[in-house]
């Protein structure tokens, strides 16, 4: 039973049929230009770039550069960015509940010279404007502020922190990797100068992901982390991933085409998880905002129980204590103690992740595994 889909989601079906022809029949290099099958695959590439711009709302589809995922375009986005255009001393300032890809860069910076500051969020995990608006009196190059958090699943005022940034003169980055496909993004009237996304989020597959860099007002140039080859102007290059970056187009096409019936079918299986819980369980804490989150996300503390045993408990059903990507800590999720939920609650949480494949009977099987694992390690005390 999987309920994981924050971490990662199953390849849509539809998408893998997009992919396929690139594997075995059209397997030409995107950046041969001198034959037909490398003509294919380069116009391959664009319909994609297309396609990912179109769901994020880019003006530009030459906006979109290709990556290996959400990672690698946090990394450029930050290091890139800072390094380009600022200098030792400037401020970079980022949100305590960030993934790791955007908090390790900030570190990064910070051992390079720059000032970083960390804003607070509230108990529901929405960013404290009137700390960032007190942090940007100084000289800042750079904002980031995710749109989505990963393990609450909060709906962050990114576009309200984009309008304080542009003002103050810095530039803006979100990371959408768990927005997109999932909540209407509009990057282009919000001002975001750089968006990261990831494919494996969206039904699409593991390895491949994009970075938004705005072309206009004036052109934004980042510092490349990589070097040699030229592909995606020089940015970023490498031998493009055609099939991944044609099943990525895919998958957002899809996620486009479906945006809306799928949220609100995911919030009606989140609010059923949700209340089969609390009817078998009693009242349970909830972490992340009560409205402002996305549909298919559902994090839930389970007082009374020891919680190095609640997620081996729950046997049969894949689900999460925290990020994937911090799976291998021991000690709270960073996200949860910067919310300021009590350590031994923190530890006691699960992750809920419904997605496209998520179906009434596996969110009722779930609640009660879950149900049942919880009054077990109730009644060990």
């Amino acid at each position: 039973m999987y309920l994981d889909n924050l971490a990662t989601t199953r390849v849509d079906p539809a998408v893998v049929a997009a992919m396929v022809p690139w594997f075995t029949e059209d397997y030409g290099n995107a950046a041969s230009r001198t034959h037909a099958f490398g003509w294919r695959a380069a116009e391959a590439v664009e319909v994609a770039r297309a396609q990912v711009a179109a769901l994020i709302g880019a003006e530009r589809a030459r906006e979109i550069i290709f990556t290996s995922g959400a990672t690698e375009s946090n990394n450029l986005a930050l290091i890139g960015a800072a390094t380009a255009l600022g200098q030792p001393g400037d401020q970079v300032v980022v949100s305590a509940v960030e993934h790791r890809s955007v908090l390790d860069p900030a570190a990064a910076l910070g051992r390079l010279g720059f000032a970083v500051t960390v804003l607070p969020v509230d108990r529901g995990g929405s960013v404290d404007l009137d700390s960032l608006r007190r942090a940007l009196t100084r000289p800042t190059v750079l904002v980031s502020v995710m749109a989505a958090n990963n393990e609450v699943g909060t709906l962050q005022p990114w576009a309200e922190a984009a309008e304080l940034a542009r003002t103050a003169g810095a530039l803006f980055h979100t990371d959408a990797a768990q927005a997109a496909g999932k909540v209407p993004l509009r990057v282009a009237p919000t001002g975001a100068d750089m968006v990261s996304l990831s494919a494996h989020k969206l039904y699409g597959p593991k390895g491949v992901g994009a970075l938004y860099v705005r072309t206009r007002r004036p052109r934004l140039r980042l510092q490349p982390l990589l070097h040699g080859g030229g592909q995606e102007r020089g940015t970023r290059p490498g031998t493009l991933n055609v099939p991944g970056i044609v099943g990525f187009g895919r998958a957002c096409a899809l996620a486009g085409d479906n945006l809306d019936s799928e949220a609100v079918r995911l919030q009606g299986l989140r609010d059923r998880l949700h209340q089969a819980l609390e009817r078998d369980l009693g009242p349970l804490p909830l972490n992340g905002h009560p409205r402002q989150r996305l549909p298919g996300c559902l994090n839930l503390c389970f007082p009374g129980v020891d919680g190095a045993r609640l997620l081996p408990a729950c046997r049969g059903v894949a689900l999460s204590a925290g990020s994937a990507c911090a799976s291998g800590d021991s000690g709270p999720s960073h996200v949860l103690a910067a919310m300021g939920v009590d350590a031994a609650l923190a530890l006691a949480s699960l992750r809920f992740g419904l997605g496209r494949f998520t179906t009434d009977d596996e969110v009722d099987y779930a609640a009660g595994r879950v149900a049942e694992a919880v009054r077990w390690l109730r009644g060990l005390g």
